[in-house]
């Protein structure tokens, strides 16, 4: 399954709607998404599983890349 994290860069500071980044990332659920992200610096705000016509749509946007972990 995809997951689509939201996150910030920096996790010392307040989150700030406009400092929000994402990424796309495989895996099985949502605890594995956190460990493979483990040792990064960055506050997780949210994670979105994505199927079916969501996927599809995110497919379409230029900045969609899964990151290989």
């Amino acid at each position: 399954m995809i997951f689509k994290v939201f996150y910030q860069e920096n996790p010392d500071e307040v989150p700030v709607r406009e400092k929000t980044k994402t990424l796309y990332i495989e895996a099985e659920s949502e605890r594995e998404v956190r460990q493979k992200l483990q040792g990064r610096t960055m506050n997780i705000e949210y994670i979105q599983p994505l199927k079916g016509a969501h996927l599809e749509y995110e497919k379409k946007n230029p900045d969609f890349k899964v990151l290989e972990i």
